[in-house]
């Protein structure tokens, strides 16, 4: 008798906020010349061991929906918050309600940036803040999933 044992996929999910759907076009010096989505295709080919899914809103709201509804059944939260990051105790509150890890991931380096991007309300709920690495920090944080 064989027994086949079934590995589930983790399911993933990447939550862009504000004006990240302007990636490849938005202060390309800053965010680089890709686009999110061609970007997200590369690393559904990268990491064919997970469950990847994407999501992007310029509405915190719509945010806070989409972390409540993935964040009890999802294994891994890839949070770039954009600007909410630093003003958002709702966005917050969220993070801090769900059980899904969460890590917060930066395009740039808030911390070489402007005064008021030097404070993340959502890092104390984030198991790990990946900052600076361009869209690279998005496949750091996949790589701690992929495990």
């Amino acid at each position: 008798m064989h027994c086949l044992l079934f590995m589930a996929k983790k399911k993933i999910i990447i939550i862009n906020g504000p004006n990240l759907n302007l990636l490849g076009k938005r202060e390309p010096h800053l965010y680089g010349s890709q686009d999110f989505e061609s970007y997200f295709n590369d690393l559904i080919e990268s990491y064919p061991d997970l469950d990847l899914y994407y999501y992007q809103s310029n509405i915190e709201g719509e945010l806070i929906d989409m972390l409540q509804e993935v964040g009890f059944s999802y294994e891994g939260i890839i949070l770039n918050a954009g600007g909410y990051t630093h003003t958002s105790v709702a966005l917050a509150d969220a993070v801090a309600a769900i059980d899904a890890p969460v890590i917060e991931v930066h395009i740039t380096n808030p911390y070489a940036r402007e005064e008021v991007r030097r404070k993340s309300l959502l890092s104390q709920y984030a198991i790990a803040l990946i900052a600076g690495f361009g869209l690279q920090g998005y496949r750091y944080a996949l790589e701690y999933f992929d495990r």
